[in-house]
């Protein structure tokens, strides 16, 4: 059995992942950063989703681990995609999901396009020590070569993208979900997605997206 090791502390993230990850075949098996042992946080300085999520999932690929990524922000039209990488931090380092609420909902207060999109980029880190038939297609070459000089060691690197589209509301509705959920009104279903169930956000959700075309890749790599 192949152990991929999800690059993440954040418990919100791996809930969500392990379970849209169970559709995987019994050839692989979903851990975590700690349970591995690794311990330590990536410097997520990339110049876009992919090369963050190829920052984090070349951590365990370090270790020897297959690794696994995602990145993830939200894009609004109105402010050129920002906060897009910086979503996390968009009020500063060490801020709450409603420091970035309220920066955002202040930044938008004159503004009338509140169009915007979620997007997550998932990544896959195979390590050349680890011998697994990876068809040529599905390998992103110059992210390999990125992730393989930041990682040291020669690195496989697999990318996949998922969107979004909703509206920024001009005040936070539901309780559910995190991160800029309150405020991310998805018109097909009337609802933001701190409104949705889990079943519902991740049927649609751009990290649901992302994960479905991700567990396709696993499916052609691992069977």
């Amino acid at each position: 059995m192949y152990k991929i090791v999800l690059s993440s502390r954040n418990k919100n993230k791996i809930v969500e992942l392990r379970e849209m990850f169970s559709a995987i075949s019994d050839k692989v098996e979903i851990i975590s950063l700690d349970d591995a042992g690794i311990s330590g946080d990536a410097l997520e300085d990339g110049s876009s989703y992919e090369e963050n999520s190829a920052i984090k999932s070349i951590i365990p690929a370090s270790y020897g681990y297959i690794g696994a990524a995602d990145d993830s922000g939200l894009s609004v039209d109105s402010l050129d995609g920002a906060p897009g990488i910086y979503s996390a931090r968009y009020a500063g380092e060490a801020v709450t999901y409603k420091d970035n609420n309220d920066k955002l909902l202040k930044t938008l207060e004159n503004e009338d396009n509140r169009a915007a999109k979620f997007v997550c980029v998932m990544t896959l880190a195979v390590p050349d020590e680890i011998d697994i038939d990876i068809p040529p297609e599905l390998i992103d070459r110059e992210l390999s070569a990125f992730a393989s000089d930041r990682c040291g060691k020669d690195v496989t690197m697999i990318s996949v993208r998922g969107e979004c589209p909703g509206v920024i509301l001009k005040e936070t509705r539901g309780k559910e979900g995190f991160g800029y959920d309150p405020l991310f009104y998805y018109e097909p279903l009337g609802k933001t997605f701190a409104e949705l169930s889990h079943e519902e956000k991740n049927a649609v959700s751009h990290r649901g997206r992302a994960v479905a075309a991700f567990i396709d890749v696993l499916k052609q790599i691992f069977g």
